[in-house]
């Protein structure tokens, strides 16, 4: 994983683990790698995979069985979404408009692009 500079690299990597429960890489109640697992798959220290494991535990995305690992919270994938729409809305969303109004682009633009980027897809 490649970090950047602009987020402390625990939260890139707890967004990291949210962004792959939205993909349905782990669904409820599955288990995820463990601090040390994760820490090893994403070359970093392992406090720092502890600190990242802290953050979801507390946001309720995942949970400890003492003994067994960290599991996905039931309903985490919805939780999430809600969060990141409404951090979206409130945080990306207005600056992609105030550019999209400096460069003149309209919604009819915007809808055309997304087209082109889904059919490329399919």
């Amino acid at each position: 994983m490649t970090f950047t500079n602009d987020k402390a690299i625990y939260i890139q990597m707890a967004d990291r683990l949210c962004d792959e429960i939205l993909a349905g890489k782990y669904k409820d109640d599955d288990r995820i790698p463990s601090v040390r697992e994760y820490a090893v798959m994403l070359e970093v220290n392992a406090n720092t995979a502890v600190k990242a494991y802290d953050e979801l535990s507390r946001a309720n995305i995942i949970y400890n069985k003492r003994g067994l690992g960290y599991f996905v919270t039931p309903g985490a994938k919805k939780q999430i979404m809600k969060e990141r729409k409404k951090e979206f809305m409130k945080e990306r969303l207005p600056e992609l408009f105030r550019q999209m109004q400096l460069l003149d682009i309209t919604m009819d633009d915007v809808a055309e692009a997304y087209k082109g980027i889904k059919s490329v897809k399919e």
